[in-house]
């Protein structure tokens, strides 16, 4: 690895290795005298200030004092790499009462609130940039700066078409009667199960965030994506912070957005997934546009 750590360390790792699973960052553990870290490192250029506003986020994510996220040590740039230093965290296999005290946890998470929907700061979920521009109310937030970006960019690369993006828009005018009003929640923003972690002690852990103030349905939405989460989970959450009548039906409503993301992300490999929500999102009369792939 072609980076400068002694210039950011003040001295050579004593041990370094690469971890897996990373498709954006370069990311490595490493020890030094002062300890074990992990370091994500990034082309400044490709895209800019990615991990200083992945640091905001987990500063924010903290601020909540609930799930525990990782300490972030140092963030900033050198020779055109950015950099991200952050704890070390040792993984455990998940047990029942873990699971139950993720579920506690993003409860009080989701209860920090904001006066507005979106955050301080725009930021990237994956490698796309995400755009927080504030609005006062969640329909206009989710359409202007969630669902209609991510629309556009399927169409300019190809991934859906013309016809299939005209079916959304409709869908659009549906959303004040689809959604109960709640207020913003502080969102994790990508919360699937690869960026959930068990800590040493069992201890929920919340990595790699795409952090603004959103609908709570957002994150859980997610939360039933690509594996998935224990219903443990929902079930302590649900003791604690209620959620509204309909949650369930909602789920491949709020799971939209994240699937058009990934769209974006890998093309049509997922447009099958993306497709299935909308037919389940009370756009009966298009059905035969897209093929009736409900499940049975």
């Amino acid at each position: 690895m072609n980076f400068p750590f002694e210039k950011i360390l003040n001295e050579s790792p004593a041990d370094l290795s690469r971890l897996t699973g990373g498709g954006i960052n370069e990311v490595y553990e490493y020890k030094t005298s002062k300890g074990e870290f992990v370091i994500k490192i990034n082309d400044d250029e490709k895209y800019p200030g990615m991990l200083a506003m992945e640091a905001v986020g987990l500063a924010e994510l903290m601020s909540a004092d609930g799930i525990h996220i990782p300490q972030v040590f140092e963030c900033g740039s050198i020779d055109g790499k950015q950099f991200l230093i952050l704890e070390k965290i040792w993984t455990l296999d998940p047990q029942k009462e873990n699971l139950a005290s993720m579920g506690e946890q993003l409860a009080k998470l989701h209860q920090r609130s904001n006066t507005q929907f979106g955050f301080e700061f725009d930021n990237y979920i994956g490698k796309l940039k995400q755009a927080n521009t504030k609005e006062n109310n969640w329909i206009d937030f989710l359409i202007n700066h969630r669902m209609q970006p991510m629309v556009e960019m399927a169409v300019n690369q190809g991934d859906i078409n013309y016809v299939e993006a005209k079916i959304i828009e409709p869908l659009f005018k549906k959303f004040p009667n689809l959604f109960p009003v709640e207020k913003p929640a502080l969102l994790h923003g990508d919360l699937w199960s690869g960026n959930y972690l068990t800590g040493p002690s069992y201890e929920p852990v919340l990595i790699d965030p795409a952090v603004y103030y959103g609908h709570r349905e957002m994150d859980i939405a997610m939360m039933h994506l690509f594996g998935g989460f224990s219903p443990l989970v929902f079930e302590r959450y649900n003791e604690i912070f209620p959620l509204e009548k309909g949650w369930k039906e909602r789920i491949e409503l709020n799971q939209l957005y994240p699937l058009l993301v990934h769209v974006n992300l890998f093309g049509e490999a997922i447009g099958k997934e993306l497709k299935q929500s909308l037919n389940a999102t009370l756009i009966e009369e298009t059905l035969s546009l897209f093929g009736d792939h409900r499940s049975v």
